[in-house]
Parts: C-alpha cells; sequence; structure tokens
C-alpha cells in the first residue's frame, strides 16, 4: 500500500466538532479525502449539511448540536456508532471567543461562556468518546485544540479564552495517561495565528501586524493548513504520540 498520511482512517468514523468554522471544514474535508466516514457537527444543522454536501465521498452525516449541552454528548456518540460504524476519531474543534479591551469589563456571563464550551465540553466529550473507542476494543485518537494563547496569554483581550485553552493542555494530558492502556491517544494541537473569522473579529488590525511581524514566516496561516497536522494524529503514523501539544504557529513559539 502507498504512503499516505491519513493510513488506517479508510473506513473509520471520525467525528470533527466546529466542522462549519474556519478550520474545522478543512480537517472535515481532509479526513474525508483519506476514506474515512466523518460526522460533521456544528451549532446549526444547515451549517452541518452545507460542510457534507461538499466532502469527498458518501456515508458521511451532518448534525446540528449545541456541545454545551452536556446532555447531548452521549446521544452525539451513540449516532456515530450507529452511522459511521464505529468512533475510531475525534477531532474537536469547536470553541468560542469574546474579546474585552479591559480585564475589568470581562463578566461572569463572559467567563462561564468561554470556560464551559471550550474546557467544561471538552471534557465531557472527549470522555464520552473515548469511553465508546473503549467499549469497542480498537484503541483510538482524539485531538483536541488548543491556542498559541496557552503559552503567551494571549493577546487583544482574550484573557478568559486564553485560560479556557491553557486547561486543555493539562487535561490532554491527563488524558493520555489515563487512555493510554487501552491504546487510545490524546492529543491536542495548538495554532498560531490562522486567517479565520474567529482570530479577525475584533482584533485590532495593528495588533494583527504586530503578530504578523512577530512570525518568522511573516505570515498568518490559511486554515487549510492545521489539517495535515490532525489527519497525521489520526492515522497510524501517529500511534506512539499521546499527551503532546503539536505547536503549529510559523516558529512565533518555539517549545
Amino acid at each position: 500500500m502507498a504512503w499516505s498520511v491519513g493510513a488506517g482512517l479508510e473506513g473509520r468514523g471520525v467525528i470533527v466538532t466546529g466542522a462549519a468554522g474556519g478550520m474545522g471544514k478543512p480537517v472535515a474535508e481532509a479526513f474525508a479525502t483519506t476514506g474515512a466516514r466523518v460526522m460533521a457537527v456544528d451549532l446549526y444543522q444547515s451549517a452541518a449539511d452545507e460542510v457534507v454536501a461538499g466532502l469527498e465521498g458518501t456515508d458521511h452525516v451532518a448534525v446540528g448540536a449545541d456541545l454545551s449541552d452536556l446532555d447531548a454528548h452521549q446521544e452525539l456518540v451513540d449516532r456515530a456508532r450507529r452511522e459511521l460504524g464505529g468512533v475510531y476519531a475525534l477531532a474537536h474543534l469547536a470553541a468560542v471567543l469574546q474579546r474585552r479591551d479591559s480585564m475589568d469589563e470581562v463578566t461572569e456571563q463572559d467567563w462561564d461562556f468561554q470556560v464551559d464550551t471550550n474546557l467544561k465540553a471538552t471534557f465531557f466529550l472527549c470522555r464520552t468518546a473515548a469511553n465508546a473507542m473503549r467499549s469497542a476494543g480498537e484503541g483510538g485518537r482524539i485531538i483536541a485544540f488548543t491556542s498559541q494563547g496557552w503559552w503567551t496569554g494571549g493577546f487583544g483581550g482574550s484573557v478568559v479564552y486564553c485560560a479556557s485553552k491553557g486547561g486543555i493542555v493539562s487535561m490532554v494530558r491527563g488524558m493520555a495517561r489515563t487512555y493510554g492502556s487501552d491504546q487510545i491517544t490524546v492529543n491536542a494541537v495548538s495554532p498560531g495565528q490562522i486567517n479565520t473569522p474567529m482570530l479577525m473579529t475584533d482584533l485590532d488590525p495593528e495588533v494583527l501586524e504586530q503578530l504578523r511581524v512577530a512570525t518568522p514566516l511573516g505570515r498568518v496561516a490559511e486554515p487549510e493548513e492545521m489539517a495535515g497536522t490532525v489527519v497525521f494524529l489520526a492515522s497510524q503514523h501517529a500511534s506512539f504520540i499521546s499527551g503532546a501539544t503539536i505547536n503549529v504557529s510559523g516558529a512565533m513559539l518555539m517549545y
């Protein structure tokens, strides 16, 4: 068999959350090219439907779901088991960012909205998926998304967002230890500056230019440049990588 970055994914069930987002859509598309069966999950059914309509291959599933509703997680995973034939990989990209120019402007609602969506929901969804993988007994792959902000503290009024993303790094390490004996790998992808609505919305152009200059590659990345890393982590080639946070920042960060 020819070498492929998606080795081992053909016919496998893969859940991609935030699938209609700036990075989520290229990730869903990349998984589809490997022959995986993709469940594209987004907040709105119509957005998920649009993603699936553009995927290569067949047997993909579109789901509209609010992942901040923890009761929806088991139903989502059960549906993936039924309609995809199992859950081998979860790529969890769904997240929210709410910028505040001043720390004093951050409200409890701001905190709860971001931490509940970005950290709490991530923990419970990953746990639910891992339990399904354990039950199947074939191992699995969990890929969560953090941010350069877990290391830098963030830019442009994103302190709460960065706190939630820092929690993901620690969570991934703990889950990697917990599920390793089941041959389930758990990793995080840490993007730098990516040309998505999440980054660009309400970001001062001067701050964006400072970030560009601070990136040795001298540019903001395109969303498609994240997809290869995610697919690699889900593939057979990454079978001994677990508990890692993969830095994809154009050398803005080095660790």
